[in-house]
């Protein structure tokens, strides 16, 4: 009997997909969350014989159950292991791993497209158009790399996955690729997953009024409590707060924290490790042990939320050249203005900050981090510039 664990997500069910098609009734697909795997993975080992064939992938397994499906492998047993999380990269040094995190041209790799290529590569699978794009689907959504290319039909895959039980999208998923025609979502599909769509902007909007932004071990985070949405959530709130390192999603009924950046000088991956997480660069999570309870939860209960920038301005735009006006709650207005040297200043209700900055993000980075300034709206901006008009034509 072929075993396959994998994660509940995405692409960990693309890779259970993908061992039905290959080994139909011969293969028992279990589905972990992080912090199951490894129990899972355990206790099958104290029952494995070499009649048992094991796959794992998009989850790692610590160091003891390493040891263990090494010396099932070198008593005769077989086991494959693919992932492409960096974090499990030591685990090469196994035969029976297989851990690659990106492509030759760069592109970055997913479990299931990893999957795919070594069924194909031994014959248990035959290459289809529409196993191709489902493939690369969950792929871009999987890296992000549908967001940068817009592709959202990636994006709503996933969001079928959690509208509907694995069970069933297994079954639908399994219907359409058993031919080669193109990959498209039925009517009764493209229907909910518009219904999705509108909950999820409510939801947006109710979680942009609640985050709050503190330092945490040298890096700036925005903290959220969320059960839901939580990689469109981390992607909105940080391209919405720029100023901010990383995004940090609470979620108290499982007691786990993810995180998400969208900067690509930031790895959110090594601060899962310092709570025993893991994951990618821009996604990765970890447990709300006692040390992360203290620091994301304890110490930012008392912390007023981030007030949002005004939206739809004309005039009062980032980077525009005549100057950009924000307000705070306890230090005034704040006007960052450039000059012909391409440096960008910072007015303090009239009076010019001693500091000087190179580019208007790192000028705006600082007014937000220490002062939780706002853009003003453009009535605002207009009534600035009309009373300061003379004194600001003399800078």
């Amino acid at each position: 009997m072929i075993h396959l664990f994998t994660h509940n997500d995405l692409d960990g069910v693309g890779c259970g997909i993908l061992a039905k098609i290959a080994f139909e009734d011969k293969v028992m697909v279990h589905y972990n969350s992080v912090g199951s795997l490894n129990y899972q993975v355990a206790d099958f080992l104290n029952e494995a014989t070499t009649k048992h064939q094991i796959y794992i992938t998009d989850l790692s397994v610590h160091d003891e159950n390493a040891l263990k499906l090494e010396e099932f492998v070198t008593g005769g047993g077989f086991a494959q292991f693919i992932d492409h999380h960096k974090t499990a990269l030591h685990l090469n040094e196994f035969e029976w791993a297989s851990v690659v995190v990106e492509y030759e041209d760069g592109r970055l790799t997913s479990a299931t497209s990893l999957f795919y290529e070594y069924l194909v590569k031994h014959h248990y699978i035959q290459r289809t158009k529409s196993l191709d794009e489902a493939v690369e689907l969950i792929r871009q959504y999987d890296t992000w790399e549908w967001d940068k290319l817009n592709n959202v039909k990636a994006k709503r895959l996933n969001d079928l996955l959690y509208m509907i039980s694995i069970e069933e999208f297994e079954e639908r998923m399994l219907e359409k690729l058993s031919n080669d025609s193109a990959f498209d979502f039925d009517d009764f599909e493209t229907k909910i997953l518009d219904m999705e769509e509108q909950k999820l902007e409510r939801y947006l909007r109710k979680k942009r009024r609640e985050i709050v932004q503190k330092p945490i071990d040298n890096l700036w985070v925005g903290i959220v409590h969320a059960e839901q949405f939580l990689s469109e959530l981390g992607n909105v709130l940080g391209k919405e707060n720029t100023h901010l390192d990383y995004i940090a999603m609470i979620n108290m009924g499982n007691k786990r924290i993810s995180l998400r950046t969208i900067h690509d000088n930031i790895d959110v991956s090594a601060v899962a490790r310092k709570f025993d997480g893991g994951g990618h660069a821009k996604a990765s999570g970890c447990q709300l042990n006692e040390e992360a309870y203290k620091l994301f939860v304890e110490e930012a209960f008392s912390l007023v939320p981030v007030k949002q920038d005004a939206q739809n301005n004309i005039f009062n735009v980032k980077e525009s050249s005549n100057g950009v006006l924000y307000d705070s709650k306890e230090q005034g207005t704040f006007f960052l203005f450039p000059k012909d040297n391409g440096s960008w200043y910072v007015e303090n209700k009239a009076h010019l900050i001693e500091s000087s900055f190179s580019t208007f993000l790192e000028a705006e980075k600082h007014i937000k981090r220490n002062h939780g300034a706002w853009l003003q709206k453009d009535e605002e901006y207009v009534n600035f510039l009309v009373e300061n008009i003379k004194r600001l034509k003399e800078k």
